[in-house]
């Protein structure tokens, strides 16, 4: 036999032995019927505890009862709950997957269990955008409510920041809009008030001058001198006397305003602090909701393969 026939015979020997020491299977290792199913219970767990949770919230919670629970317990609780779900649920959702998925034939231990590890951790994925996709959905509303509740909220801040002036301006202040109305009363302001004119109108005007100057922090001295006159005349107050009540009326007005602005930076800030915390539990129960759908698959799949269970 020549050489030539007996390279090729060697060659044929050495790749046969190298297929049969590795052979390569024709179907995929992931089993996506088994995730996805693992996926809908899991969500469907979450769902039904996420609900359970709020509920539970809803009756410890009470307006008419001072025996709730603080701020702080509350969101403890509430976080303690979150990952509460994520671990019982997504752990229920990967042993489902790890014991649905097919028998790998062939393959080492340590393939299969980083095959399960992996199918836990895409159950995992999966039930996160999920849910993600519910919660961007379900909020959309929410945000639509709160755009309007904030809407409502500004100009109740802003109807308070002007405090009285605002009150005493009433609809004459709405109907000749404030800024323009404001101007032209200035074009129009005598040394002498009359006092035999209508009282409404000399109230008109004395309300816009407060809320504008109100509303801008400062009340020039012009503004000062006719209010004190306007309001000496109407109410036969001596000169000290009327300065001494428009004084106070401009210091409540400010007190009011200022009382309105920390009041929103408080809410503000504590907004803030909320969703802090909030962003970083969920994060944390995310985190440990993919831990127990990777572990949960693998024991399914060692229960599956009839394996004993890794410590």
């Amino acid at each position: 036999m020549s050489n030539a026939a007996l390279n090729a015979r060697s060659d044929a020997i050495l790749n046969a032995r190298g297929q049969l020491a590795s052979p390569e299977s024709a179907t995929s290792a992931v089993s996506w019927g088994a995730i996805i199913a693992g996926a809908v219970v899991a969500s469907a767990l979450s769902l039904a505890l996420l609900m359970l949770g709020a509920g539970i919230g809803l009756i410890s919670v009470s307006p008419w009862s001072n025996n709730n629970v603080s701020v702080a317990t509350f969101g403890i609780l509430a976080a303690a709950w979150f990952i509460a779900v994520q671990l019982f649920a997504s752990g229920v959702g990967g042993y489902l997957t790890g014991r649905l998925r097919t028998r790998w034939v062939s393959v080492h231990t340590d393939e299969v269990y980083f095959r399960d590890t992996a199918h836990g951790l895409i159950v995992w994925g999966v039930v996160a955008i999920v849910t993600a996709w519910l919660l961007t959905s379900g909020a959309a509303s929410v945000v639509s409510g709160a755009a309007h509740a904030g809407g409502a909220a500004l100009e109740a801040a802003g109807t308070v920041a002007a405090g009285p002036a605002t009150q005493i301006a009433g609809q004459a202040a709405s109907s000749e809009g404030s800024s323009a109305a404001y101007f032209t009363d200035m074009l129009f302001r005598t040394d002498r008030p009359d006092t035999s004119g209508d009282p409404a109108a000399a109230r008109a005007v004395v309300g816009r001058i407060l809320a504008t100057d109100t509303l801008s922090g400062e009340m020039p001295a012009a503004d000062r001198t006719y209010v004190v006159r306007v309001v000496a005349a109407r109410t036969g107050l001596s000169q000290a006397d009327a300065e001494k009540r428009v004084s106070d009326v401009v210091e409540q007005a400010k007190n009011a305003k200022n009382k309105a602005i920390d009041a929103a930076k408080t809410a503000a800030e504590a907004a803030r602090k909320t969703g802090v915390y909030v962003a970083l539990w969920a994060f944390i129960s995310l985190l440990i909701g993919a831990f127990s759908a990777s572990y949960m698959a693998t024991v399914g799949g060692r229960v599956r393969d009839d394996l004993p269970i890794a410590g």
